[in-house]
């Protein structure tokens, strides 16, 4: 079945896309969620008529991305944590952690939108990044502490 991507889809490709898909994948996935229309030539141009309509939106979005990432541009998040023999956290420094620490400093980031490339249980420095925007990341620098130095 041929659909035409309204959103991002992992795989498949980017917005305006057109793309061969199983019928089961859009029927029951894609077409429900918004992310696909049916490719036909009505879908087509309901297509073109939002997309001017997001690319608005998407601007806006990215401005106020910028914004935060000014903000968060040379951060660095100290985490005080209890460790063991050979500087092994009982525990680790999770997303929720560094969106929480961010939040004390007004500044709100969801979690999910936190990305650590490996977990956290050392001490150390390590570095998260935070996915704004499609377009806007910021590397963060995190530090991990023994707790009581």
């Amino acid at each position: 079945m041929r659909v035409i991507l309204n959103d991002h889809v992992d795989h498949l490709g980017e917005r305006g896309t057109t793309c061969d898909v199983k019928p089961g994948y859009a029927r029951n996935y894609l077409i429900p969620k918004g992310l696909a229309y049916a490719a036909s030539a009505a879908n087509l141009a309901r297509f073109k008529q939002e997309q001017r309509q997001w690319e608005r939106e998407q601007q806006k979005e990215k401005q106020a991305a910028e914004a935060i990432a000014a903000r968060l541009a040379g951060l660095e998040l100290t985490f005080q944590r209890r460790a063991g023999e050979g500087d092994t956290l009982y525990g680790s420094v999770t997303t929720s952690d560094i969106a929480d620490q961010l939040a004390a400093r007004k500044i709100e980031v969801d979690r999910r939108r936190v990305v650590i490339p490996e977990h956290i249980k050392r001490i150390g420095t390590f570095t998260a990044e935070i996915h704004l925007h499609r377009e806007v990341r910021v590397p963060v620098s995190i530090i991990v502490e023994r707790a009581g130095d």
